[in-house]
Parts: structure tokens; sequence; C-alpha cells
């Protein structure tokens, strides 16, 4: 979006260039659909569902990012860091930079509007297509669910978004925002139509668009794609349990009915994309060796003994810890990247990346039960689930038990023996911000405990989505991650709590300005990272 005049014809023909520079692999009939796709009618378009499939693919494969670079800065150097489930080990920008909270504002485009062109834009394309097309209906249900999965990612990182008004200028060639807690009634509108259409036909074969289209499934389709709009749902309904409980609920339930065509339940109703390139995590570990695991994953995962960290990362080939799982706390003072090169890599990933799986659904669902929301079952009941889901997805359901009933390990402290300054990044058993939480189930415990013990739990088991476990982070306080070492943000970002959100573009200000000054202003606080989002209410909860 770098010009808002005639912004529909503009963003179609970038869509569409961007699917099929790529897409090529997507169809037999490239030159036949590689035209100006303002020309190019429904008859064309629907002829083979090429030119479809490959606006999908596109949206699918920027639900996440599968570019390296736009992965990096808008993922891996924001909600991984964020998240707790990396650090890097490179003093980017003089080691002022978004991990010791100087948002370096060249960062922030692949947040935003890599997300518009590359999921957005070809999304939108297809809804005008199938939106009145019976032939497509299963289309259309498929484009709105991608387009929530998409854009609450964003919403999540910056607050209000472009959604309802996309593609619609104003009188002044402008753009309008959604307060965020429109955008959310938007979402949960966008999933009522969605799963309305594919509980329908959810018995039904797939037909040939859908085919070709979907790029996480094989089989059964549209009964997954319902049950993972269904398990959607009920995230956003949790993420606002907060601020609108009456809407969480009337929402939660909607998706925990199973006469609503049921949740994420078993590993095979995993959703992962497949990817046109090598995973950017890989890229990012491995040739541009630019991040490793970071300090509270060590602490927690080392403190449980859980067998799924050799799973996840490869130990340090460190002469001061080789041998360990060792961690990058983030927001420290990094001299040179050679320093914390041979702390833990992450173990090689599939070329695949990873949307939702049904771990998540079963910690949601424990949450829900904590909350007395009907039909969510037992919280014991679906807290040990997700685990049993969490281990079987790597092979290690003959461990489930005994880590289940662990009720003594808890996370270690964290030993930095690399630090520039002695102890300046270790956190000590005394810390404040060492989890004491263990993980067995105690259902006597506070419903505080039992929540930190939930979203521990599923912080875990959702490894790596980062934009999810931020997210979390922010909506709970759980699980407890190491605050900053050094601040750069001159008092813009609190150190404790800690970052909240990312702040818009320049290129909004320089294209949009009067709708995002509104935006701001929707926002409540300054256009930076020390202002909460609408559903970021309270540090602990319960």
């Amino acid at each position: 979006m770098n010009t808002y005049k005639n912004i529909k014809k503009y963003s179609l023909l970038l869509a569409t260039v961007s699917v099929l520079s790529f897409g090529q692999s997507c169809t037999n009939k490239f030159e036949e659909i590689n035209t100006n796709p303002v020309g190019v009618t429904d008859e064309q378009a629907n002829a083979d569902y090429a030119l479809i499939a490959s606006f999908m693919a596109q949206a699918q494969r920027d639900i996440i990012p599968e570019d390296v670079g736009e992965y990096q800065l808008a993922n891996n150097l924001c909600s991984d860091a964020y998240s707790g489930y990396f650090g890097a080990q490179a003093p980017f920008v003089g080691n002022a930079n978004n991990l010791t909270y100087s948002i370096v504002p060249g960062w922030l485009g692949a947040i935003w509007t890599d997300r518009y062109i590359k999921a957005m834009n070809p999304l939108y394309r297809v809804i005008e297509l199938a939106r009145e097309d019976q032939s497509l209906q299963d289309i259309y249900a498929f484009a709105l669910v991608l387009k929530v999965a998409a854009m609450h990612r964003t919403s999540d990182k910056v607050g209000p978004i472009i959604y309802s008004k996309y593609n619609s200028p104003n009188e002044n060639d402008g753009i309008e925002y959604d307060a965020q807690a429109d955008v959310y009634t938007a979402f949960f509108s966008d999933l009522d139509t969605a799963t309305g259409i594919l509980f329908g036909i959810k018995d039904n074969p797939a037909s040939a668009a859908m085919e070709k289209s979907d790029l996480a499934y094989t089989g059964d389709r549209y009964n997954r794609w319902l049950k993972f709009a269904n398990t959607l749902r009920l995230r956003l309904a949790l993420r606002i349990a907060y601020v609108n409980p009456t809407l969480a609920k009337t929402e939660g339930e909607k998706a925990l009915d199973p006469a609503n065509g049921g949740l994420l339940a078993e590993v095979a109703d995993n959703c992962y994309v497949t990817l046109s390139v090598d995973h950017p995590l890989n890229i990012i570990t491995s040739s541009w060796s630019d991040t490793r695991m970071g300090a509270p994953f060590e602490s927690i995962l080392r403190g449980y003994n859980d067998p799924r960290l050799p799973k996840l990362f490869l130990p340090a080939a460190d002469p001061a810890v080789v041998g360990q799982y060792k961690g990058i706390r983030s927001g420290i003072n990094i001299d040179a990247k050679s320093r914390y090169d041979n702390y833990s890599k992450l173990q090689p990933q599939a070329q695949k990346t990873q949307l939702m799986v049904a771990s998540e659904s079963w910690f949601l669902k424990a949450e829900a039960a904590l909350r007395g929301w009907s039909n969510a079952g037992d919280a014991k009941t679906n807290y040990e689930t997700g685990i049993d889901r969490s281990f079987e997805m790597y092979g290690l359901s003959a461990s489930a038990a005994a880590y289940k009933n662990d009720a003594s390990s808890t996370a270690l402290p964290y030993v930095d023996p690399k630090a520039l300054k002695s102890g300046e990044n270790d956190v000590p058993a005394s810390s404040p911000y060492l989890s004491k939480i263990t993980i067995k189930w105690d259902e006597g415990a506070s419903n505080s405990e039992k929540l930190e013990r939930i979203i521990t739990q599923k912080w875990i088991a959702i490894f790596p989505d980062g934009d999810e476990a931020w997210a979390e982070y922010r909506r709970t306080g759980y699980p407890i991650l190491f605050p900053v070492v050094v601040n750069y943000s001159n008092g813009a970002i609190p150190t404790i709590p800690g970052v909240r959100r990312m702040p818009y573009p320049q290129r909004e200000y320089n294209s949009n300005s009067a709708a995002v000054v509104e935006a701001v202003n929707m926002l409540g606080g300054a256009d930076n990272g020390g202002t909460r989002l609408w559903w970021d209410v309270v540090d602990k909860v319960f």
C-alpha cells in the first residue's frame, strides 16, 4: 500500500504480480493468467481455479511470513523474542533495537504493509470473486477464515487496523481504521459466515477449487477447516475475556458447542501450511546465524526436565556451556555476535509453518472450564489432554504420564557465564521473575495458579508460534518471563511489564496520515511500544 489513490487497482495488481512471480509451480497455465488483473474476467479466473489457487496459496503462506527477511523483522525480532522463545545473538543497530526497546522504525513495515500486500490483498480478490458465486461458496468461507487468521495477528501486534473498510477509500483517498473492539466484532462476524457455510458442507468431498487452494490438509478438508475456525473463535474469545467478558463467553460457548462442528482435537487435526521455500527459522538460525534459544525457554524446559527440549533445540557448542541447552536472555548488553553464537540452535524445521495445533485447543478448553463456560468440560482433563497431544506430536507419548505427575520440578535459575559483566544477566532462584509453578494439576490451587499452569504448558505446546505466545503473555502475565536488562526507550516502554505493542510504520503516516492519527486516538495512548491494546487490561489475573 504505497499509495491510497486508486488503491483497489494498484493493490490487486501488486498482489497478482506477487503471487504469479512465485506461483508458476501452482499452475501449468502460467502464460494464460499472467495478464493485467484488472482485465481478468471471472470466467478466466475460474476456468481451472489456477488464479484463485495462487491467491489463496500466497495468503496462507503469509499468515506467518515465509519470506525470511519479512519473518525476521515481523516475528523473530519482535514476537518470537518478546514471548521468550528466542534471543538474538547479534547487536543489531549497535544493540539499540527492538529487543532493548529502541524500536527500529525501518523494521515496522514487515509487520504492517507486507501483511496487507501478501495476505489481505489476495484474500480480498478471492472474496470478491466468490461471494456471489454459488459454485465457490467453499472458497468464500475458506478465504474468510484465512482473513481472520492473518489479520488478528496484525491487530494483536498494533491495535486498530484497516479491516472492514479495506479497499474503500474515503473522499480524501484515505482508508479508515477500525477500533480493535470493532475489529474483533468483525472477526467473529466473518467466522459466523464461514462456519455456517463449512458446517453445511463439512461431510462433502472437497471441490476442485478447494483441492487446488488448500495447502494445509489433504483430506476431510471442510471438516478440518471448520474445526480450525471454531478453535480460532475460541482463541479470540479468550483473548477478550477480561475486557468484554459477556462477548467472550457468548463467542467461546459458540465455539465449544459440539453441535457447531467441534474443535481441533487430535494431532491429525494440526494445521501446517506447506511452504514454497525453506522455513525462515532455518535460515535465520543457520546460514544467517542470528537467533538462538531464549533464556526463558531454557529455564522452564530444563527445570521441568522436559523431554520435548531435545526435539526443539540442539545442545550448545560453546566451551563455557558445552553439552547444555543454553539460551540467550533478550534485552541485554551484547558486544558482538560471536559472544553467543554457539548457544543452542533450533532443531531444523520442516518446510511448513504451524498455524494451530490440537494441543492449543485443549488448553483453551481448560481455561474456558475455569471460567465455567458451557461445554468446556473439566479443566484438569483438558489440561492433561493438551500435554498428551503435545507429547504425541514429538513421538513422546510414553513419557507423558510421568511428566504430568511431576509435582516438584520448577523453572531453573538462569545463569549466563558469558555476560559482559558478571551476573548482570543472571536470574537467581530468589528472583520474582522465576516461575515457581509445577507441572502436576492441583485441584485445590487458586484459579490464578491453575491459569499459570495452563498458559505455561500452552506456551510450550504452541512453540514456535511467537505471535500467539506473546499475545497470551500480555493478556495473562504468563508464563513468567525475564524483564530486559537494557531499556533504551527513554521511558516510553516500562521495563515492567515490558513492551505491549508495535507502532505503526512511517509509510502509514506518509500516505494515510489522517486515518492513522485517528487510529492512535482509538488506541488511547501514544503510538509507541508502551501503550496497551484494548484487550490488554491486567498484569495479573483471577
